[in-house]
């Protein structure tokens, strides 16, 4: 009966792994179960990281580690035996993703290349994020610490989240700013990248304005000042009596 339980549950797990591949990368919309299963490595990651973590949980010493660094040398993906991943979880290319230890995934994320959950410093304990369900996020994105990216958010990618990051919400930058994406609900895994807003890259473009403005009027103030009298010729300003302006000839005379 043990046994049957297990291939159950194994068949639930692969279902579910190759199940969100085919509707979260678009290069699987149109590819067989059995080629996503061979071919896709964050797949491959995610089913080896539940057979160590299951290990692992058992109290089984030495062989989820193992796991772990086979998985990592094969995909290029790095995760911990002791890492907690929901249901539905996808890493789309894959390579270079680490997660750590105390690290803590939901349902239904989604997850690039290069992305980094990671501790900060030598301490012990809960030291690495938790990612709540429906998250996603960019590629190369970093999020060091303790800290919670709540439901439904989305980390542009490249950014540095070292705070918590509020529900629903979109992250951009180094650090990382909370923004709105105006017109779009913060929801799915189908962010346009390309056309996240940049506070910083805003704030310097009003700054900008701001100062083409003041010299406009600046340049519009000089405009109404008095203009010096043009000397004509003649005025007689090699003797210095001719033109009073100028002062007495200190030569004398």
């Amino acid at each position: 009966m043990l046994g049957f339980t297990l291939i159950g549950r194994t068949a639930a797990e692969v279902r579910r792994a190759v199940g969100a591949a085919k509707s979260r990368d678009p290069a699987a919309r149109d590819v067989g179960w059995l080629e996503i299963l061979a071919a896709w490595p964050g797949v491959h990651a995610l089913l080896a990281h539940r057979v160590a973590y299951a290990l692992n949980e058992a109290g089984v010493p030495v062989l989820p580690r193992l796991i772990a660094m086979v998985a990592r040398s094969v995909t290029g993906i790095e995760i911990h035996p002791a890492a907690k991943i929901g249901n539905g979880f996808f890493i789309d290319h894959g390579m270079g993703v680490v997660i750590g230890e105390t690290a803590e995934i939901g349902d239904d994320v989604t997850m690039y290349q290069g992305v980094t959950l990671g501790g900060t410093g030598f301490a012990t304990g809960k030291r690495h994020p938790t990612v709540q369900d429906n998250v996603t996020i960019g590629s190369g994105a970093k999020m060091l610490g303790p800290i919670t990216i709540g439901h439904g958010a989305k980390i542009g990618a490249n950014s540095v989240v070292i705070h918590d990051v509020p529900p629903n919400s979109t992250v951009v930058g180094n650090p990382g700013h909370p923004v709105r994406v105006e017109g779009r609900r913060p929801e799915g895994p189908d962010t346009d990248w390309i056309h996240l807003p940049d506070p910083v890259a805003d704030a310097i473009k009003g700054l900008s304005s701001r100062i083409t403005a003041l010299e406009t009027a600046s340049e519009d103030s000089r405009d109404g000042w008095p203009q010096p009298r043009p000397v004509a010729a003649g005025d007689g300003i090699s003797d210095g009596r001719a033109n009073p302006a100028l002062g007495p000839n200190p030569a004398g005379g």
